[in-house]
């Protein structure tokens, strides 16, 4: 199997449906492309799903990913602020359209006495407070769209001093008008009250909405209560617009500079740690890791040994440290913190979600490793019990079906990796042989199955299986020659009386151990085959049997054949049945019809 198949099949389904950031790996073990994705598992799969689609540069680097890594964040917001970090950190080779030197941009809320909110991408150590950075300049757009529209806020670069205002030295501006400023500039709002929007606009930034939903609800109830209907209303509607927002973030505040974050997670015989390195108030670097258990180590033991393994392994010397529980470890040189709320907090559960998916990831992988070896190890086994060339994955079986000669059809059915595939099963009407002629109807079907699989170049089955003895098996491998897939197919015989199976041009059969998986799998598929066959012949001699009572009469249908039939039951019925019956149920020309012809 490739590298790009085993991608294909064995990690890209695994990945989760989560918004994050997703990084390719080459042979070297060199990070070479880094994305952000609303939906991590539809990103990574859109680049092997549609080679035809693909530039000529993307080609290239899908050809040289040899590994995926990925790290789960909660918004798409938070994705596009790690994309950055890490592409500023590493630089791959391929994120051509990061690689030069432009800085991104961050909101700022300036230090000043009426503070503006704007976006920068040359942050001043000023006192001012900068959230970001962000690597869309759309998306913070977006986000100061949102923050605007919630609370009316100067765009002016005015000196608002007390000195100024009371000295009316500037003039409202259209902005106050329209209602997108209260006009601080002329004394008609307070600091205070200005003061409180940005506190709840630094909220919204930190992606805490609940104290600012909190904040709107109480002074929308304190507005009603004060008989301010207006300003009740107001408060209502930014609630909405909160409300219509609402998704939660993990964007870091430039307040926050070095921090090393651990997850933790256990089960019986180990010990899963992920660790967050964030540098100067921006994720970096994720990375997890899986101790074995040997003893009876505790939880604090094996943080302990994680910790100093991953802060030597990525160099870290970050003085402060968030972690779910304290541990002890001599001779420390930083503040170990369990935080409670805020930015920490967050981050803290961010770890702890990357170690859930990663566990997730894990046992899907191995269920799906589990899964692949027992088809794998079925496939196997029929190949070596009937001696052949190759696993033989998928079996096509057929069987024929007639009575009394009449209605002769025959039935294929289909098992993969030992287990039916129903979606691929097919019935045939026996089209060329008159009369009740197995070998000659055996010969039919084949001929016309794989006919067709020839000319519309599907891939053919690794075995066949017929039922019955050497004369079906010498009709179907004569269909076989005359398709021109004879020797390209294994095919076998499966007689009823003692089981025996046979290979075409051996007049002696081989008996497979009754308890043997070879043996089973042969049977099921020939049973499938008999059972969904005997089922389509009884529906068709079913619909000819009620053709020939009732449609065959002069001027009955089938639609009036249904309408009795559906009240009657029976056709013996329909005959036992007086006129003023029938023609309660078809009329009177119909009734009469149908009553002459049985009367």
């Amino acid at each position: 199997m490739s590298r790009k198949d085993y991608l294909k099949s064995d990690i890209i389904p695994h990945i989760p449906l989560q918004p994050g950031v997703y990084q390719y790996f080459d042979v070297d073990g060199k990070i070479i492309y880094v994305g952000k994705a609303k939906s991590l598992r539809k990103r990574v799969q859109s680049y092997f799903n549609r080679d035809k689609d693909l530039s000529g540069k993307t080609k290239v680097l899908v050809s040289r990913i040899h590994q995926i890594k990925y790290i789960v964040v909660e918004t798409e917001f938070d994705a596009l602020l790690l994309e950055n970090n890490l592409i500023k950190k590493y630089q791959p080779k391929y994120n051509i359209q990061l690689r030069d030197d432009k800085t991104y941009p961050w909101i700022c809320i300036k230090n000043e006495r009426f503070p503006r909110v704007f976006s920068t991408r040359n942050p001043i150590k000023d006192g001012s407070i900068y959230f970001g950075p962000y690597a869309s300049g759309r998306m913070m757009n977006t986000l100061l769209d949102f923050v605007r529209e919630l609370f009316p806020l100067r765009t002016c670069n005015f000196d608002l001093n007390q000195d100024n205002i009371e000295q009316g030295k500037f003039k409202v501006c259209l902005d106050y008008h329209i209602g997108k400023c209260k006009g601080p500039c002329e004394g008609f709002q307070s600091e205070d009250d200005y003061r409180g929007n940005i506190e709840q606009i630094k909220h919204i930034l930190k992606g805490n909405l609940k104290s600012v939903s909190d904040y709107l609800k109480e002074n929308m109830a304190k507005s009603a209560t004060e008989m301010d209907f207006e300003m009740a209303q107001n408060f209502k509607e930014k609630l909405d617009i909160i409300q219509r927002y609402q998704s939660k973030s993990t964007v870091v505040s430039s307040s926050i500079k070095n921090l090393d974050i651990f997850g933790y997670e256990e089960d019986t015989k180990k010990a899963y740690i992920n660790f967050l390195k964030v540098i100067d108030g921006a994720i970096i670097q994720s990375h997890t890791i899986e101790l074995k258990k040997q003893l009876d180590e505790t939880p604090e033991d094996l943080l302990a040994a994680g910790m100093i393994e991953l802060r030597d392994r990525f160099d870290s010397n970050s003085r402060e440290i968030i972690v779910p529980f304290v541990v002890d470890i001599e001779g420390k040189n930083f503040e170990m913190k369990v935080p409670q709320r805020g930015d920490r907090k967050n981050l803290l559960e961010l770890s702890q979600r990357n170690l859930k998916y990663y566990l997730l990831d894990k046992k899907k992988r191995n269920e799906s490793i589990k899964k692949n070896k027992e088809e794998t190890g079925i496939a196997k086994i029929i190949q070596n019990d009937l001696n052949l060339k190759e696993p033989v994955h998928r079996i096509e079986c057929f069987d024929n079906s007639n009575f009394q000669g009449t209605n002769p059809v025959a039935a294929c059915v289909v098992f993969e990796n030992g287990k039916p595939k129903n979606s691929d099963y097919r019935h045939y009407k026996v089209k060329t042989v008159e009369g009740p002629d197995d070998f000659a109807s055996m010969r039919e079907i084949v001929y016309r199955r794989y006919k067709r699989q020839v000319d519309e170049g599907n891939k053919l089955p690794q075995l066949i299986v017929i039922d019955g003895g050497k004369g079906q098996l010498s009709a179907a491998v004569s269909a076989l020659k005359e398709a021109g897939v004879y020797g390209k197919v294994a095919i076998i015989g499966i007689a009823k009386r003692l089981e025996e199976i046979f290979f075409p041009g051996d007049s002696i059969p081989i008996y497979l151990d009754k308890t043997s998986t070879t043996l089973k799998v042969i049977q099921h598929c020939r049973n499938e085959a008999h059972r969904f066959g005997i089922t389509f012949h009884r529906d068709l001699r079913s619909k000819n049997t009620f053709k020939t009572a009732l449609q065959d009469i002069d001027g009955i249908g089938l639609k009036t054949a249904q309408v009795l039939l559906r009240k009657f039951k029976s056709v013996k019925k329909i005959e036992e049945a007086s006129f003023d019956e029938l023609k309660a149920e078809v009329g009177k020309a119909k009734a009469e019809v149908v009553y002459a012809h049985f009367h």
